[in-house]
């Protein structure tokens, strides 16, 4: 089943994103229990990553390596990570996030521009799609 979800930039943007149940169901079941969430926010590269969430899931098909847009959970420091490009890790052509993941779905709006008006520790809102 697919689940859509909207995050919010207060006075920036608001992106979609498509959560997949096939990725990761119980990440994303975990996931869909805490919405709306607000959480604070920081920028590593062309990644966004949440502060610690109140989802509790560990590795559910971990990754090491993930593709552009992916959206994915971090059981190391239980955040929700977006992926938009390159992280300071990666090699050429790879985004490696800091630890493994659990993706659980992908980002549908593509542009990117919007990052560098990101600051870390910024509040968002992430919530179910009507």
């Amino acid at each position: 089943m697919i689940h859509k979800i909207i995050l919010d930039f207060p006075k920036i943007k608001t992106i979609h994103l498509e959560l997949d149940d096939e990725k990761a169901p119980k990440t994303i079941k975990a996931f869909l229990d805490c919405l709306p969430l607000s959480v604070g926010i920081n920028v590593w590269g062309e990644e966004i990553y949440t502060d610690e969430t109140p989802v509790v899931v560990g590795a559910e098909n971990a990754k090491s390596l993930v593709d552009l847009m992916d959206v994915a959970y971090g059981p190391t420091g239980k955040a929700i990570c977006l992926f938009f490009g390159p992280t300071p890790i990666g090699e050429k052509g790879e985004i490696r996030p800091y630890s493994p993941v659990n993706v659980i779905g992908k980002i549908k709006d593509g542009d990117k521009k919007f990052l560098k008006n990101i600051r870390d520790r910024m509040m968002v809102t992430f919530r179910v799609s009507k």
